[in-house]
């Protein structure tokens, strides 16, 4: 079994003061993608670089308290890919790949566009030149695991107030139109979805810090896990951990049937 999470931290600092890596040691997990570092390497304690037997590799963005993704993972990768060699999107520390015998998997945090129309282009700029990667992955004959957070809620049951967003960046049609194509043209899998098609508030993972958006659950669905068929097919459970609170988001964890090989 392998047992992945996706965690967007807003600030691992932040999100370490709040008992995140005291979690962490708890979960058992194979691999935990993380997003928003908001760090360079230099503010990595020994503890964030690693804990609990699992090593942290990272790419940070260039600009300081900004982006940045990482993972952990208690088994020693064949190859780490920081980056998708494209140097705009690179400077953003948006893509972190490693890679074992027939199977990789990866953290992503694609851009957010609500602060303003010059980030929403940007973040239409990063979609388009992503999808090709995202053929190619596919295309790999590798098993592939994204984590991230997409910022793009898929459908209507994927937020509490999909009317009054139909606007806003994060559920615009064109948004979501390219997560269908990635998802039925290019044949990705949304593996929370494939076990749980009817989910709508227990399927939430992100929730704004405006008003009262969390008490009264009123989220959006925007951390992923995307896999390729055969290990999205080996999925048994997945679940949003809520019970503490250490970040505006919160880990989803997905356990595998699915073994690495050495």
């Amino acid at each position: 079994m392998l047992r992945i999470i996706s965690a967007n931290l807003n600030g691992i600092r932040s999100a370490t003061s709040k008992g995140f890596l005291d979690w962490l040691a708890a979960q058992e997990a194979d691999f935990v993608c993380v997003q928003e570092l908001k760090a360079q390497a230099a503010d990595l304690g020994e503890p964030m670089k690693a804990c609990a037997g699992l090593r942290g590799y990272f790419h940070h963005a260039e600009k300081k308290g900004y982006s940045g993704v990482g993972i952990y993972t208690r088994h020693e990768p064949e190859r780490v890919v920081e980056g998708l060699g494209i140097a705009d999107i690179d400077a953003e520390g948006r893509y972190l790949q490693l890679d074992y015998p027939g199977v990789s998997v990866v953290s992503l945090y694609l851009p957010s566009g609500s602060s303003s129309d010059e980030r929403q282009q940007a973040k239409f700029g990063f979609m388009a030149r992503f999808l090709p990667h995202l053929a190619e992955l596919r295309a790999s004959g590798r098993e592939v695991v994204i984590c991230g957070d997409w910022n793009i809620a898929h459908r209507e049951i994927d937020l509490r107030n999909w009317k009054s967003n139909q606007k806003n960046s994060g559920f615009l049609p064109e948004e979501r139109a390219w997560l269908s194509q990635v998802l039925d043209e290019l044949g990705w899998v949304d593996v929370y979805r494939r076990l749980y098609p009817d989910a709508t508030g227990d399927s939430y993972t992100w929730w704004s810090n405006r008003g009262q958006a969390w008490a009264k659950n009123v989220g959006w669905r925007i951390d992923y896990h995307l896999a390729t068929p055969a290990i999205a097919a080996t999925a048994t459970v997945a679940a949003v951990y809520k019970a503490q609170r250490f970040s505006d988001h919160a880990p989803l964890t997905v356990d595998y049937g699915f073994a690495l090989t050495a």
